[in-house]
């Protein structure tokens, strides 16, 4: 049993966030676009020494409720990702600005967790057309810039349907 606690202490001292340093490898080897074994050293590297790095900045791991629903959220925004650059580009293209109805929009959340706000912005950053600009003050709300959003109202309700809803069961 000592020795197993050691082994513990050991792992979670040289990989304290094992998923992180695992996509912090993987992101390193898709910037590289090259599988070599050196590229994969170096990205082994990158990734514990990051992750151990930052580590003390959260110290306390958030809590994934399913990974299927992870995989589920991932493939949503990566749809809506294609979607939006669809939809960006003929509006650049073929709309006149005066038609276009930009505005700011709060959204209002029931996300607690750190973490899934952070996500929640980055995936309305992530996906064109929208930027995830502030968060309230209490952490409530956060301000959105929409590049073309008829009526704000749906706008937020999108937002919440298709990303805060997932990540509240994702995150609890």
């Amino acid at each position: 049993m000592h020795a197993k606690q050691d082994q513990r202490t050991f792992l979670q001292r040289w990989l304290p966030h094992p998923l992180l340093t695992a996509a912090l490898v993987l992101l390193w080897m898709f910037l590289l676009n090259d599988f070599s074994a050196g590229g994969l050293i170096v990205g082994i590297l990158l990734g514990v020494t990051i992750s151990i790095i930052t580590s003390q900045f959260w110290p306390d791991r958030p809590h994934v409720r399913s990974w299927s629903k992870v995989l589920e959220f991932m493939v949503i925004v990566a749809w809506d990702v294609i979607v939006a650059n669809v939809i960006v580009a003929k509006l650049i293209l073929f709309c006149p600005v005066k038609e276009l109805n930009t505005r700011w929009v709060a959204v209002p959340m029931e996300l607690k967790t750190p973490e899934a706000i952070a996500i929640l912005a980055g995936t309305i950053t992530m996906t064109p057309g929208t930027v995830s600009s502030d968060i309230s003050a209490d952490g409530r709300s956060l301000l959105v810039h929409c590049l073309d959003a008829p009526d704000a109202e749906d706008a937020v309700r999108e937002m919440k349907a298709r990303y805060e809803t997932r990540l509240m069961e994702i995150f609890g």
